[in-house]
């Protein structure tokens, strides 16, 4: 496929929701330690309350990502000289943090979660030479995991998909897809014509597939993120939805209210087993709410945040590296605080602070050796004259 002659925009409320929603990442992960149910690390005392805030985020934190990414990838495809180019672009940028990220940073707080939920009793560094490259179960765990780096996966794949689809769909169906774009431009369409095909599906895989990060068979996720990706990659071509979303977002933020709701309710009159009928009520609300509150946060990005600022190149460019590292700090911080006694406040509080840190230490010291940029995500170091610094290159064309 040709380069196309008329480049995407820069979309600057896009590149803030990304940084806000990625560090968001940062805040729902620490707060994973401190709510009820299963995680990798836990505090000795768990808070109840602490589910509320996280299920106000849990719909459309992820796919908000991947419609951002999406965005993103249309962007990098009509700057690139050709579907191969931009195949080995998006290849080099994903799959070398997602292999560095396994086998460098996932390791240590996979070992956690052994030792603590599982009863694994060897040390961090026969884990990490003997047992992470096994390929096979380990207490019930198989390893290597993606840990939190499935999302890269995720993203590598769609993005692999969405190439095949440009070379192989029929023009004929491009057009009727162009179609069905335009009318979700007019009326109330954008708010429920997307979930007309998709809460149904939603309610078939809900009792037929379970919900897992395999990437093969997650079919349950794919239908939640897969379609948030190609909306953003569809956004980036089709600036008439923009007035759309902008009429929308006050609607949508009263349907993203009532889901919400909707989702309370369940979950206080359903505390542990539920019905076939609440499972169904309460994972539509979670699709409902998804949507409308994303086309609330667009309609804000857009109206409001669309604008540069100084500061917007560096954090569009740390956010990926503090992605990829955010977790494993989480983890380490949890489980060294775990028998400390402080307070959840102060556990908490210290516990984000670390993390924070841990992950500008990282980027600032990854950014400045050159073989270890494009591992964590950055562009090479490469400077020619008349060119504006690396770290702005990498922010550009950041995903």
């Amino acid at each position: 496929m040709a380069r196309s002659s008329t480049p995407i925009a820069r979309h600057y409320g896009l590149d803030w929701l990304r940084i806000a929603a990625f560090l968001l990442l940062i805040f729902y992960h620490a707060g994973m330690v401190f709510a009820p149910g299963e995680w990798l690390v836990k505090a000795s005392r768990t808070i109840e309350a602490a589910e509320w805030p996280m299920l106000l985020v849990q719909p459309w934190r992820m796919p908000l990502l991947f419609l951002v990414s999406g965005f993103a990838s249309h962007a990098l495809l009509s700057r690139s000289r050709g579907t191969g180019e931009y195949v080995r672009s998006r290849s080099r940028r994903l799959l070398l943090p997602l292999a560095f990220g396994m086998l460098a940073i996932v390791p240590p707080q996979t070992w956690v979660g052994l030792a603590l939920n599982h009863g694994y009793s060897h040390g961090l560094l026969h884990f990490w030479t003997v047992d992470w490259l096994g390929f096979r179960a380990v207490e019930g765990v198989w390893l290597p995991s993606q840990e939190h780096l499935w999302f890269v996966a995720y993203l590598w794949t769609y993005t692999m998909v969405l190439v095949a689809a440009v070379l192989v769909v029929p023009e004929g169906v491009k057009a009727k897809g162009r179609a069905l774009v335009a009318r979700l431009a007019s009326n109330h369409r954008l708010l429920w014509l997307p979930l007309v095909p998709l809460l149904p599906l939603r309610l078939v895989l809900l009792f037929t597939v379970p919900e897992t990060h395999g990437l093969l068979h997650d079919w349950v996720s794919d239908l939640t993120y897969l379609p948030a990706f190609l909306f953003g990659f569809v956004l980036a071509g089709t600036p008439a939805l923009w007035p759309a979303i902008l009429r929308m977002r006050w609607p949508a933020l009263a349907v993203a209210a009532t889901a919400y709701a909707v989702l309370i309710a369940v979950e206080v009159r359903f505390p542990d087993a539920r019905t076939h009928a609440a499972q169904a009520l309460h994972r539509d609300a979670l699709l409902v709410m998804g949507w409308s509150a994303i086309l609330v946060l667009l309609g804000v990005a857009h109206q409001w945040f669309n604008r540069d600022h100084p500061m917007r190149a560096k954090l569009t460019e740390a956010v990926f590296p503090f992605y990829l590292v955010h977790q494993t700090i989480i983890v380490l911080v949890a489980w060294w605080l775990h028998d400390s006694g402080l307070s959840p406040t102060a556990f908490f509080a210290v516990l984000v602070a670390a993390t924070f840190a841990g992950c500008a230490l990282f980027y600032e010291g990854g950014r400045r050796i050159g073989p270890l940029r494009p591992l964590i995500g950055l562009a090479p170091a490469v400077r020619r004259p008349g060119t504006l610094p690396a770290g702005f290159e990498a922010a550009r064309e950041a995903s």
